[in-house]
């Protein structure tokens, strides 16, 4: 609901600070260079207006006084309409003739008033004239003179003048733009990295964002940040607590009651009894092999405090853990075996590609079926160095095969048993070191094959 308002509010406005400010500069430029023609019309207008009206009087002046009367220089249309020409017109002394007129198709009276005043001899462009009407001679016959000039001519002159006033604003506007779009670009680069130290943080231990390189603006953001990494550290930090406690006091009970079970099995009668006690040791070793897990995943949750690397041949480990879980294998009567045709080395902690290679096998081995097989194979597909645990048991159905990393998560209809935790722990310490997990189903038959691609320069 409240991305439909944002989309559909009266106001509109972008998510960028980068385009935000940009919009706002281009609108200050150009509402800047807006005001300024308007200013510099009016106001070079009223100066042209004032200018041009002086020297009309000062033509009309020249024409009156002079003795014998001089007679104005005959004139186009052209020159009246676009450079402006004063028009002179010599009236009698009665101001009912005109004598004479330097633009005869010009036919305005001459005004009852001396003086400026604008006169229209029409409805159409151009049809508006300024007009200053000499005063009487003093004597008798001394003829009256006006003079005229085109209107339009002076807003053309005074709108020229504006916009070439407000012309470097709007030139500036580009380079105001780029400056702009690299003082934001250097502005924001703090913020991707400020991105970047969340992007890398550890899920497992987030650590504070460092304030040096942040902008005034966001610091309260940054520290807000911080402050919510260290109450997510202490949660993180009360979880893993709770998890080893409960884990570490469920051992040992769970143990002893695993002693006892043992001591008890010769004790059992045949029959049902005895149907009954195998369902129950099932179940405590299935709970001892679920604190194991808890434990395994508490230690592996805690933070990091630089395991150290350290060469390992992958092909030495392979067989460590097939050897290890030999008893689980025989127990369901499983033949596993394994093979090596290429010598791989990968740099990172033993114990811990011990951990992803341990619960992938022990995860093949438990849904195997009794008398299945279950293959280890260590060789190199598409140019790189891979390890593929493959089994012949059910598979996992395709809507759940996006899952079965997830904590706790098993396959619906599973008969093995599991903590549901295997996979989630393989692939925490996959990743960790450079490894990556893919499961698939077999194409060759039914079962389930785990690759496991090791690093590129394990080969």
């Amino acid at each position: 609901m409240n991305g439909a308002s944002r989309g559909t509010g009266r106001w509109w406005r972008p998510r960028s600070l980068r385009t935000q400010l940009l919009l706002w500069l281009v609108t200050l430029h150009l509402g800047a260079a807006m005001l300024t023609a308007w200013f510099s019309f009016v106001a070079y207008g009223n100066l042209v207006h004032n200018a041009l009206d002086e020297q009309m009087r000062l033509v009309a002046e020249s024409y009156a006084g002079s003795d014998p009367a001089k007679l104005p220089r005959p004139m186009n249309g052209e020159a009246a309409f676009s450079r402006g020409a004063f028009i002179v017109q010599i009236w009698s002394a009665d101001g009912h003739t005109l004598r004479a007129t330097s633009w005869p198709v010009l036919a305005v009276p001459l005004q009852a008033q001396p003086g400026f005043g604008d006169v229209n001899t029409g409805t159409h462009a151009g049809s508006a004239w300024r007009v200053f009407t000499a005063p009487p001679g003093t004597r008798a016959d001394q003829p009256r003179v006006q003079v005229l000039q085109n209107e339009d001519y002076r807003r053309r002159r005074a709108l020229r003048r504006a916009l070439l006033e407000g012309l470097p604003i709007t030139l500036l506007l580009p380079l105001a733009l780029l400056i702009l779009w690299i003082i934001v670009s250097a502005a924001s680069r703090s913020l991707r990295a400020v991105a970047r130290d969340v992007a890398s943080q550890d899920e497992r231990s987030p650590t504070e964002l460092s304030l040096a390189r942040v902008p005034d603006e966001i610091a309260p953001l940054v520290g807000a940040f911080n402050n919510l990494l260290s109450r997510v550290r202490s949660a993180f930090a009360t979880q893993r607590r709770f998890v080893q406690d409960a884990a570490h006091e469920l051992r040992t009970p769970m143990a002893a009651i695993g002693l006892q079970i043992e001591n008890l099995r010769a004790h059992v009668p045949a029959g049902e009894a005895t149907e009954r006690f195998n369902q129950l040791e099932a179940g405590v070793t299935r709970a001892q092999h679920l604190i194991e897990q808890l434990l395994h995943l508490s230690r592996q949750d805690a933070p990091q405090g630089g395991d150290a690397r350290e060469r390992v041949d992958v092909e030495v480990l392979l067989r460590e853990s097939v050897s290890q879980l030999m008893v689980l294998a025989d127990a369901r009567r499983v033949d596993i075996g394994f093979e090596g045709s290429i010598a791989a080395v990968v740099f990172a902690p033993a114990a811990e590609l011990r951990s992803v290679f341990d619960n992938l096998i022990d995860n093949a081995l438990r849904y195997a079926p009794e008398g299945g097989v279950v293959d280890v194979k260590l060789h190199e597909a598409e140019g790189h160095a891979v390890v593929d645990v493959l089994d012949n048991g059910p598979g996992i159905p395709p809507a759940a095969i996006g899952r079965v990393f997830d904590r706790f998560f098993r396959v619906p209809g599973a008969v093995a048993g599991g903590s549901g935790l295997g996979l989630a722990i393989a692939r925490t310490a996959a990743e960790r070191h450079g490894l990556r997990i893919e499961l698939c189903n077999r194409a060759d038959g039914p079962g389930l094959m785990a690759r496991v691609h090791l690093p590129s320069a394990a080969a």
